[in-house]
């Protein structure tokens, strides 16, 4: 099979310019309605949405790989980073700072350079072990002969499809150098388009023994980033392609067995974040009901566990709402998350659910 890193030309990218002008005018007026529509909301809500987003897009990212990472961790790494008040912050484990490092470094930094060092610095963070799972790897280094040929799959183990194989690790210093000239030097391409000519060609290459398709992703953010010149998030690029990701595997395995004209890959990329940008009025929408819910709450008196927990259920709480969750989440005893409870359904805050089981579940009032 002779995939486009094979060909003569490589990595000489071409497109239709033609095909893709008015699908990236579009784009680019949406991305620019939604920034305008985010700005009137205020600095605060801004950051909260900023805040959503950065945590979805870490958590869904990291789904691609097939790691789930506690929401609220991330939330309070994140927030701690940016300075933004949340109340009591959940404990954040080694694995899940390192995730957060990388994408705060990517996104709030957009305007340096992208080098061989800061790119074996965002592996090392995801590796804080030097293992990937039980198996020992190069963390901080292109991946090397002895890890042998570098396949990208995707389903479950024991069923999995090979969508190409990428070049062998003996081409990756010229091939990685190739790219960080391309990157740093260009100024003549539309973000956008950079963005999507960026993720191809680092999935193409694949230089890590692990993780390439989470970095492909921050760069992905990074070059977004620039595109608005602001550090804050307002769509998940992550999220729309984990939604996507049959799509996105089907669309990458043609294109790499296809030639070097990517007109095709462009469109999907173009196509994906305009979906990504519809996904932002959810978190628009999320933002404005949380604050219209403290607004009309902003004379009550609450303690930090009830605000805690309260803001847990605004945020999207995973499954019901019990005493025990709370008397856990907090670190009381189950008496004093129930006298908790109880005090919020006397302010018509929270109410009981119907009886569904063996514990009682408590939800908001609309």
């Amino acid at each position: 099979m002779v995939y486009i890193h094979d060909r003569a030309d490589w990595p000489a990218f071409q497109w239709s310019a033609d095909r893709l002008a008015a699908r990236l005018a579009q784009v680019r007026h949406k991305q620019g309605r939604l920034l305008g529509r985010m700005d009137s909301l205020g600095f605060a809500l801004k950051a909260e949405a900023s805040l959503q987003t950065l945590t979805e897009d870490v958590v869904k990212s990291s789904e691609i790989e097939g790691e789930i990472l506690d929401r609220n961790q991330v939330q309070s790494s994140i927030a701690r980073r940016l300075g933004i008040d949340i109340g009591a912050l959940t404990p954040v484990e080694r694995n899940v700072e390192g995730v957060v490092d990388m994408t705060l470094d990517a996104t709030q930094k957009f305007d340096q350079p992208i080098t061989a060092e800061r790119l074996f610095g965002w592996h090392a963070a995801l590796f804080p072990t030097g293992r990937s799972g039980m198996l020992k790897i190069v963390v901080g280094g292109w991946r090397t002969e002895q890890s042998g040929a570098m396949q990208v799959v995707s389903g479950p183990v024991g069923h999995e499809h090979v969508h190409f194989e990428a070049p062998a690790a003996n081409r990756l210093k010229n091939e990685m150098s190739a790219f960080l000239d391309w990157f740093n030097a260009d100024r003549d391409s539309d973000p956008v388009i950079k963005a999507a000519a960026a993720h191809l060609w680092f999935v193409t290459v694949h230089p890590f023994e692990d993780c390439n398709g989470r970095i492909a992703r921050v760069i992905t953010d990074l070059v977004l980033a620039r595109s608005e010149q602001s550090t804050q998030r307002f769509y998940s690029m992550s999220s729309q392609i984990r939604k996507e990701r049959n799509a996105y595997y089907d669309i990458l395995e043609r294109t790499q067995r296809g030639t070097l004209d990517i007109t095709n890959w462009l469109q999907w990329f173009l196509d994906c974040l305009d979906r990504a940008f519809d996904g932002a009025e959810t978190i628009i929408g999320n933002v404005l009901h949380k604050a219209r819910f403290w607004e009309r709450h902003r004379a009550r008196c609450l303690n930090d566990r009830q605000r805690l927990m309260l803001n847990r259920l605004l945020d999207g709480f995973e499954g019901k709402l019990t005493s025990s969750k709370w008397a856990r989440i907090v670190k009381v005893s189950q008496a004093t998350a129930a006298r908790d409870i109880e005090d919020l359904i006397e302010k018509g805050i929270l109410q009981k659910d119907a009886a569904g089981g063996r514990s009682t579940s408590y939800s908001l009032v609309p």
